[in-house]
């Protein structure tokens, strides 16, 4: 198999499995089994707990000790068996603990299917390549899962999005094998702790605690928009579609952004756009009308998506020092997808039990909240970031060899 292959199937397998379940389990959660929004949120919440701990482990393991590519299908074999067991759990409590012990083997892998790409692949214009099949991947799954519930002719309970997951987590456990070889550099020092130092750079630590605001909103669109297009009157069955439309801007925004757009705006400005499509997202949500306004406000997402979290993963990519780069990837999704959607996940399932009245959700007033915090974290990026990337030091050469003493 090509290096190209290797590395595009592994990023495709990598999103299929999260775009199995993430878009479309919360509608299982509210609804079969009966769960409140807080609950729901808690459930959500154990993808962004593992990404605060599993990154930064594996990216140590990465950097220091293990091949990549032997951490990346070890992860996903245990996966697989928890999103098994996942299917079979009908209360808050097994729920939350099977996806709690699946969510910290997923996460280890997050950042690095990410520094495997930047590790064999040193032509940026040519990351764009691999990239957009993570949106693709999304898509398709969404379509796929879509299709057989139509195929099925019933709604079902939805546990069907956890045993698609499974099964093409086995997939990227053998994608794995195919990969190129992944040696740790074993470089001096602690490599996580080299990562941390870098936020003693101020404009650096400004792009962090920004993207741990902004990230973090991607939990109100994940746990309220299946529910809420439900609600204005689009089919169940069509959700997961109708969402599946984000990862279809999000695919040619990908190539797009990634080459053209990063080039002429620079991080700093592609970063703000991105969040601005979000911000836009969030006003069309408030409206909440027309529908079909609604719908084609899912290319919002998709095109900010690949504008703030993969451009912000490029940028952490470009200030990191070569030796730390797993760690400095590790560094980026434990502050995003793991204290950011944390820290979402917990707000968004309050303020949908806070707006939630007899069963029934206000949500004008709950995508209020996101609107007017991305609306803030907007005028940061404008304004107070600068995308400042530092000069690398050359690394030191090796000592010179000892003369060997006369015996």
């Amino acid at each position: 198999m090509s290096k190209y292959a290797a590395l595009s199937s592994v990023m495709f397998l990598e999103y299929a499995v999260w775009g199995a379940w993430a878009p479309v389990l919360a509608a299982r959660l509210l609804g079969p089994l009966k769960m409140t929004g807080r609950q729901t949120g808690w459930v959500y919440s154990t993808l962004p707990i593992a990404c605060i701990i599993s990154p930064l482990l594996s990216g140590w393991l990465a950097d220091k000790w293990i091949n990549t590519e032997w951490i990346l299908a070890a992860c996903h074999l245990i996966g697989a068996v928890l999103l098994f067991a996942a299917v079979k759990q009908r209360t808050f409590r097994g729920v939350f603990g099977v996806m709690l012990g699946y969510s910290f083997c997923f996460a280890a892998t997050l950042p690095l299917v990410n520094s495997v790409l930047f590790t064999h692949e040193s032509n940026p214009d040519k990351w764009g390549n691999v990239f957009i099949w993570a949106p693709i991947a999304w898509a398709l799954v969404g379509y796929a899962l879509t299709g057989f519930r139509f195929l099925r002719k019933q709604e079902g309970e939805g546990g069907d999005c956890l045993v698609f997951a499974a099964i093409l987590s086995i997939l990227m456990v053998i994608s794995c094998f195919m990969l190129p070889a992944t040696p740790p550099a074993r470089a001096g020092g602690v490599p996580i702790v080299k990562a941390f130092s870098m936020l003693e750079q101020s404009d650096f630590l400004v792009f962090i605690l920004a993207s741990v605001v902004i990230a973090g909103l991607m939990q109100f669109y994940f746990l309220g928009s299946a529910r809420f297009m439900s609600d204005i009157g689009i089919s169940a069955r069509a959700v997961p579609a109708t969402m599946a439309i984000a990862q279809a801007a999000q695919a040619l925004a990908t190539l797009y952004a990634l080459g053209v757009v990063l080039d002429k705006l620079g991080h700093k400005w592609t970063l703000t756009v991105g969040a601005a499509c979000w911000l836009a997202m969030y006003v069309i949500y408030v409206a909440g009308r027309p529908k079909p306004l609604i719908i084609g406000s899912q290319a919002l997402h998709g095109v900010a998506y690949v504008m703030f979290m993969i451009v912000g993963q490029v940028f952490v990519n470009a200030v990191a020092p070569e030796a730390i780069r797993s760690s400095m990837q590790a560094l980026i999704f434990a502050a995003t997808t793991g204290v950011g959607l944390f820290l979402g996940s917990q707000a968004a399932g309050a303020v949908m039990d806070k707006f939630s009245v007899e069963g029934k959700f206000q949500w004008r007033k709950i995508w209020t909240v996101p609107l007017v915090v991305v609306l803030l974290g907007t005028i940061v990026m404008g304004t107070v970031f600068k995308a400042e990337i530092p000069k690398q030091e050359p690394a030191a050469p090796a000592p010179a060899a000892a003369p060997e003493t006369p015996k």
